[in-house]
C-alpha cells in the first residue's frame, strides 16, 4: 500500500485497518508485562525502544549509569526471543572488534570469515562517544544499509536489526562527540531521568532480594516484521502529514510561522529525515496505542525525541542556555493542529 492511497482511504478501510491493529498488537502488552518483571519505572524508555523497534528505526538514550539502559534493552530481547549482543565502546576499539574479520584457518589453510558482535537482532552500542571516528561509522554504516561488508564478501544482517546506542552527558574527558550527520541516522534520541523515590525504593529492594526473575518470550522475530508492516499501513490524514511538515519547516523557516524570535537561536533546521522518522514514529506510537490512525497528540508525543538531536543550536542560544527543548516547545505551540 503506497502513502498516495493512504491518504485517500475510504472510512471503511481505515476501520478495517484499526479492526485488525487491536486484533494484532496484543503482543504488546506481554512485553510490557513481561519487561515489569525486572524494570521498574522507565516507561518511557521501553516505550521509545518499542516505537524504533516497531518503525525500524534506530535509538541514541543519553542519561547518567545506572538508569537500567542495558537491562533494558535487555530484557526486551528476551522477551523477543531475539539474539543480543552489547559492544563495550572504548577508545581502542577497531572497526573489526565489531563488524568482524578475515582470519587465516592453518587446519584448513584457507581464509575465513570470523563474525562480529553487529551480528545480532539487538545491539547494545554502550558510551558510544567513547570510540574514534571510524569505529562509530562502522556501525552507523550497519544501521543504514543493514548490511558489513568483511573483505570481498557482503553480509546481510539479521531482521529485525535494532541499534540502541548509550551517551554519557556528564563524562567528557576521553570522548568523540558524534557528528551532526551521524547522529541524524537515530530515529530518537531520548533523554532518560533519575526514578521517582517510591521507584527507587522497589529498585532498590528487588536488587538486594536473593530471587532473580527470569523472563519468557511472549513473541518472535516473525511477529515484529508482521507488526512492522502493519505499522506502515496506519492511516495517516493529508491533515497530519502537513502539521508534521510545518513543524519541521519551522525549525528551517521559523519567521513564515510567525517565530522570528527563533531564528538567531537556530544553525541549521531539521533535515528530510525528521519528516520521514516523525511520520513513522506517529504511526507506531498509534500501533502501541492500539489505534489504526494517527492524531495530532501522537506526533506531539513523539516529536521531542524524534526532533531534540536534529537542530543546531546557535552561540547565541547557547549563552542564553537555551535548550531544543524549549525550541520545540515554542515550535508546538504557535504551530496550528488540525
Amino acid at each position: 500500500m503506497t502513502e498516495i492511497s493512504e491518504s485517500i482511504l475510504p472510512v471503511n478501510d481505515i476501520r478495517a485497518i484499526n479492526d485488525l491493529i487491536q486484533k494484532e498488537s496484543g503482543f504488546i502488552d506481554l512485553i510490557h508485562l513481561e519487561i515489569e518483571k525486572t524494570i521498574v519505572g522507565q516507561k518511557h524508555m521501553i516505550e521509545r525502544l518499542m516505537v524504533a523497534l516497531l518503525a525500524n528505526g534506530h535509538i541514541l538514550l543519553e542519561g547518567v549509569p545506572g538508569l537500567a539502559k542495558t537491562l533494558s534493552i535487555k530484557s526486551l530481547a528476551s522477551t523477543i526471543n531475539a539474539k543480543f549482543s552489547r559492544i563495550q565502546f572504548t577508545p581502542d576499539l577497531l572497526p573489526a572488534d565489531i563488524v568482524g574479520t578475515v582470519i587465516f584457518n592453518q587446519k584448513e589453510n584457507q581464509f575465513s570469515v570470523k563474525k562480529g558482535p553487529v551480528f545480532a537482532n539487538f545491539i547494545l552500542a554502550d558510551e558510544i562517544n567513547r570510540a574514534p571516528a571510524k569505529v562509530q561509522s562502522a556501525l552507523l554504516e550497519a544501521m543504514q544499509e543493514k548490511q558489513v561488508t568483511i573483505g570481498a564478501e557482503t553480509y546481510k544482517l539479521e531482521e529485525p536489526f535494532l541499534v540502541m546506542a548509550t551517551m554519557n552527558p556528564i563524562e567528557q574527558e576521553g570522548t568523540y562527540p558524534l557528528p551532526e550527520a551521524q547522529v541524524d541516522r537515530f530515529m530518537l534520541k531520548v533523554v532518560i531521568t533519575y526514578p521517582l523515590k517510591e521507584e527507587e525504593r522497589l529498585i532498590m529492594r528487588q536488587n538486594v532480594s536473593q530471587i532473580a526473575k527470569q523472563l519468557s518470550a511472549v513473541c518472535d522475530t516473525k511477529e515484529i516484521l508482521k507488526a512492522r508492516d502493519l505499522v506502515r499501513q496506519v492511516y495517516m490524514d493529508e491533515k497530519i502529514e502537513q502539521y508534521i511538515l510545518d513543524i519541521v519547516f519551522a525549525t528551517r523557516r521559523p519567521e513564515d510561522y510567525k517565530l522570528a524570535k527563533l531564528k538567531p537561536l537556530i544553525s541549521y533546521g531539521a533535515s528530510p529525515r525528521a519528516s520521514i522518522n516523525l511520520a513513522l514514529a506517529s504511526k507506531a506510537y498509534a500501533f502501541l496505542k492500539r489505534r489504526g490512525y494517527v492524531i495530532p497528540e501522537d506526533v506531539r508525543a513523539i516529536c521531542y525525541d524524534v526532533m531534540r538531536h536534529r537542530i543546531g543550536l546557535s552561540y547565541e542560544a547557547e549563552a542564553e542556555n537555551i535548550t531544543t527543548e524549549q525550541i520545540i516547545a515554542d515550535i508546538l505551540n504557535v504551530v496550528e493542529v488540525p
